[in-house]
């Protein structure tokens, strides 16, 4: 399996890692407990850090001399939590249940937007990297796929602690793998005598360039929605006279997307804040559409199509990244792209559990309505100039030689949810 095959294969296993967390933990908490509150409170810590660990852990791998040891080590620890909250969980008491959460959930920005980074050192630029994003963007879809049903069926056969296991062995699959990648030899690391990037550099780069401005933006807007449409869902398929339909909604959703990451997010030829725009736009008509569909299984066919609309903004995003982060600041770059947008879809979440006792309905046409005003967003910030004059100015500079081992103050990057 080549470099990139080999990242893949990692990037897949800590995802389906982090994507089972929300379900596992809450699942643990309550057959343990009794009390799926007490998983809301541990799922909610371990959330928590990944906006303010973003800009370290993005600023720590852009100055490490060993980005090998920084990257195993930081999804080691991410697969370590999960494994400790295996066993503490329900037994221990909460506050060292609570910490363990904190101290794992700073290790995921490096399992979304981290990891995501080591792209542009593993593929070279060109349309290869850029279809290398639509793999990866897939992987976070795939996850999304399978690491719930994966809980749900350990869960159904014995427990939730051997699902949890589960979830930690996929982390530690996903170190042991990322152990393989040539960090080294694709010039990972920074300059010596290169000025080292402060903490507050990749939130200026976002604010400063336009393009990363414009797309961050959209972005966090969109997830503010996209955030709360899993609770939505629960509440529409109860409305629509199936209570356990919310899953299958989120399932046709994530299959959609899936399959739209891997045809449309593929296609090199458009433009990617094109896509970007496309994507929300398409997300939000589609959910708009199944606000009124008339049974659970034609919402489910349409939550599909706004899973493929959805499918190709991630690798759009990574995209844009990947091109206009100056030097020095990738890593933190995408992962705080990653922490702000995970935090939107923190904060949408919230916000429909206040409104819960609203028509369904209304609250889908509200998640649409944020797509919809993202897509217009993006249209109004982004740059006003022709897309070959602004990958010259923003790019040019920031990409390496080829053959230069110097070229990168930093791991060459990018998001992700």
């Amino acid at each position: 399996m080549g470099g990139f095959g080999r990242y893949l294969a990692a990037a897949l296993a800590a995802r389906i890692a982090s994507e089972g967390m929300g379900m596992a933990v809450v699942l643990l908490a309550l057959e343990r407990t009794g009390s799926a509150a007490h998983g809301a409170f541990v799922l909610t810590a371990w959330l928590a850090p990944h906006v303010l660990a973003a800009p370290l852990a993005g600023a720590a791998a852009a100055r490490t001399r060993r980005p090998r040891l920084f990257h195993v080590g930081s999804l080691a620890g991410f697969a370590t939590a999960v494994a400790a909250l295996t066993v503490l969980l329900g037994r221990a008491p909460v506050p060292l249940v609570l910490a363990v959460a904190v101290l794992g959930g700073s290790c995921g920005p490096m399992v979304t937007g981290g990891l995501s980074s080591l792209i542009t050192a593993l593929v070279p630029a060109g349309a290869g990297r850029d279809r290398a994003y639509g793999w990866d963007a897939a992987t976070y879809n795939a996850a999304a796929v399978t690491a719930p049903a994966a809980v749900g069926l350990v869960t159904a056969l014995g427990s939730a602690g051997p699902a949890m296991a589960v979830l930690a062995t996929s982390g530690a699959l996903a170190a042991a793998l990322a152990a393989t990648l040539p960090y080294e030899d694709q010039g990972a690391g920074p300059v010596p005598g290169a000025p080292r990037a402060g903490l507050g550099a990749g939130l200026a780069a976002l604010w400063r360039v336009r393009e990363l401005r414009a797309v961050t933006s959209a972005t966090t807007l969109g997830f503010v929605g996209i955030g709360s449409l899993t609770t939505v869902s629960v509440l529409l398929a109860t409305e629509l006279g199936s209570p356990g339909g919310g899953g299958v909604l989120m399932t046709a959703f994530a299959v959609g997307a899936l399959g739209g990451s891997l045809t449309v997010g593929r296609i090199t030829s458009v433009e990617p804040g094109r896509l970007v725009r496309w994507a929300l736009a398409g997300t939000g008509a589609a959910l708009a559409a199944a606000a009124f569909a008339p049974s659970v299984a034609v919402t489910a066919a349409v939550f599909a199509l706004a899973g493929v609309c959805d499918g190709p903004l991630l690798t759009a995003t990574l995209r844009i990244r990947a091109r206009y982060a100056p030097d020095g600041v990738r890593t933190q770059v995408f992962t705080l792209g990653a922490g702000l947008k995970l935090t939107a879809a923190s904060a949408g979440a919230a916000m429909v559990g206040i409104a819960a006792d609203a028509p369904a309905a209304a609250l889908l046409t509200g998640i649409a309505g944020l797509l919809i005003a993202a897509a217009l967003l993006h249209a109004l910030t982004v740059p006003r100039k022709p897309a070959g004059a602004a990958r010259t100015e923003a790019a040019e500079p920031t990409e390496p030689s080829a053959g230069s081992a110097t070229a990168s103050a930093g791991p060459r990057t990018p998001e992700g949810p």
